[in-house]
């Protein structure tokens, strides 16, 4: 499942108001970049903050695209970027499902974030996407419980460039630091293992607009 989205690239994250934030920010990076498993920090639209370097290793192949580049915004990627089921396994339901979820959330919460109203905008450009957005997904919410909106603790599959062949696995781990809450920013962890059960996918090729399983074909 890959979208082309037709939204424009979220506008430049204002910097933090004071000094001291902005001091604290650039010591969190130092912190961050020590951190060998992939780690990145983000607001509520998903606009990445901070990214160490494993976070850029993991998605060192990525094409480019021009508005969901995962170093920009991290839900705009799993959600329209063509190259994002290379590097997340099982990309419909382990991620995308749960990032709409998360999203469908959000927007009820920030209705009016005019990120985010572009990013639902997007959404309703695709006739498939939107129907997993409005029939699918309140379907796969009932199904899985609130665990739908959370991603801390999650294991995942993922291939990463370095890997053996077959897929590795990642544990979500999310925190948010009472400065990083101050600021309205969670750092969020891709804590990467060997996969504890049968590789459930090879690294697929890029790939184009395909179909959402969580919606039945059109006949």
């Amino acid at each position: 499942m890959a979208f082309q989205a037709g939204g424009q690239r979220s506008a430049p994250r204002p910097a933090p108001a004071t000094p001291e934030a902005r001091a604290y920010l650039q010591d969190y990076a130092a912190y961050l970049d020590a951190v060998p498993h992939p780690s990145f920090v983000v607001d509520h639209r998903w606009d990445v903050v901070l990214a160490n370097g494993a976070f850029r290793t993991l998605f060192r192949r990525v094409g480019q695209h021009p508005t969901a580049m995962p170093g920009d915004n991290f839900l705009r990627f799993v959600l329209f970027h063509p190259d994002a089921p290379t590097v997340l396994g099982e990309h419909e339901p382990s991620w995308c499902l749960p990032m709409l979820a998360h999203f469908a959330a959000t927007l009820e919460a920030h209705g009016h974030d005019p990120g985010l109203q572009a990013i639902r905008r997007d959404i309703a450009q695709d006739p498939i996407m939107e129907a997993a957005y409005r029939q699918g997904l309140p379907h796969w919410v009932r199904a899985v419980g609130e665990t739908a909106v959370e991603h801390d603790g999650a294991v995942r599959p993922l291939l990463h460039p370095d890997a053996r062949p077959g897929v590795t696995e990642c544990r979500v781990v999310v925190e948010t630091p009472r400065s990083l809450a101050r600021l309205g920013y969670t750092r969020q962890t891709l804590v990467a293992h060997e996969a504890r059960r049968a590789p459930v996918r090879e690294r697929g090729p890029r790939r184009g607009t395909a179909h959402l399983r969580v919606v039945p074909p059109a006949g």
